[in-house]
C-alpha cells in the first residue's frame, strides 16, 4: 500500500493522533515538512491519500507553496485520492477546490461543541453525532466557504463552516487530532494570539484548555475515531 502524505506547515502542529490513528490501522505514512522546506509533490500519484495539518499563517498569505499544494489537492481530487484538512488544511481545501477563506467573526481558541447536520452524507461521516453535538478543540481566526459540490457537516454559533465533506474528501475547520503535548505546547503560545482577545466567549485560557483535558480529550477522540474511520475507507489499497 502506497503510504499517506502528511504535510505539516509548522514545527508545533505535526499528525498528532491522526498518525496514531494510521498506526493503529496498518496504515503507512510520510511526513512532508512543509515548515523545513520540503517540496510539494508535482501529483499526489506517490500516495494512497493526502492530509494536510494546521498552521499560523493564512491560505491568502503569498506563501510560495500555497499553489503548489492547491495544485497537489486538485491533481488528488482528479484521481479520487481521499484528501483530508484540519484547519489551515480544510482552509487550503476549500480554496483549491473553489472555496473563499475570509476572517471568522471572532477567534475560537479551546474546547468547544459543534452541532452535526442530518442528512445522509452527514449520516456517513458523523455516524451517531450527526444531529447531535459533538466535542472538538479550536485555534483558529479565519473560516472557509463550503465549495460547489460540498456539503456542509458541522456548524456552531461562533462558525458556521466547522466541517464539509466532498466524496471521499473531508476538510475541517477545527482540530480533532489533538493530543495532550500539541495542546500544552499551543497553550505556551496563547499570549501571542490570544491575549487580546480573551475577553470573547469563544476564547480560552490555557489553565481552562489543559484542565478540562481529560474530560474533553476522550469525548473528541469518539469523533475523530469515527470520522477517520470513514476517510480511510476511500484509501487505495
Amino acid at each position: 500500500m502506497k503510504p499517506v502524505a502528511i504535510f505539516r506547515h509548522s514545527p508545533t502542529e505535526g499528525p498528532g493522533y491522526f498518525a496514531i490513528f494510521l498506526e493503529r490501522h496498518g496504515i503507512p505514512w510520510r511526513l512532508i515538512a512543509i515548515d523545513e522546506g520540503a517540496a510539494v509533490p508535482a501529483t499526489a500519484d506517490d500516495y494512497s491519500g493526502l492530509c494536510f495539518m494546521g498552521g499560523p499563517m493564512s491560505v491568502n498569505d503569498p506563501l510560495p507553496w500555497i499553489e503548489p499544494v492547491c495544485s497537489l489537492i486538485r491533481d488528488a481530487a482528479e484521481k479520487n485520492l481521499p484528501v483530508i484538512g484540519h484547519c489551515l488544511g480544510g482552509q487550503l481545501m476549500s480554496k483549491a477546490l473553489g472555496g473563499r477563506i475570509t476572517r471568522n467573526s471572532v477567534k475560537e481558541i479551546g474546547w468547544g461543541e459543534a452541532l452535526g447536520e442530518d442528512n445522509p452524507i452527514a449520516r456517513n461521516w458523523l455516524g451517531n453525532f450527526a444531529g447531535q453535538r459533538g466535542t472538538v478543540f479550536q485555534w483558529h481566526g479565519e473560516t472557509f466557504s463550503i465549495p460547489a459540490g460540498a456539503t456542509r457537516l458541522l456548524a456552531n454559533s461562533y462558525c458556521a463552516n466547522q466541517m464539509f465533506a466532498l466524496g471521499p474528501h473531508l476538510a475541517m475547520q477545527c482540530h480533532v487530532e489533538m493530543t495532550p503535548e500539541m495542546i500544552a505546547k499551543w497553550c505556551e503560545q496563547w499570549a501571542d494570539e490570544a491575549a487580546a482577545v480573551a475577553e470573547q466567549a469563544s476564547v480560552q485560557t490555557p489553565a481552562a484548555m489543559e484542565q478540562q483535558i481529560t474530560e474533553r480529550l476522550p469525548v473528541m477522540r469518539q469523533l475523530s475515531e469515527q470520522l477517520y474511520s470513514v476517510w480511510i475507507k476511500g484509501l487505495a489499497r
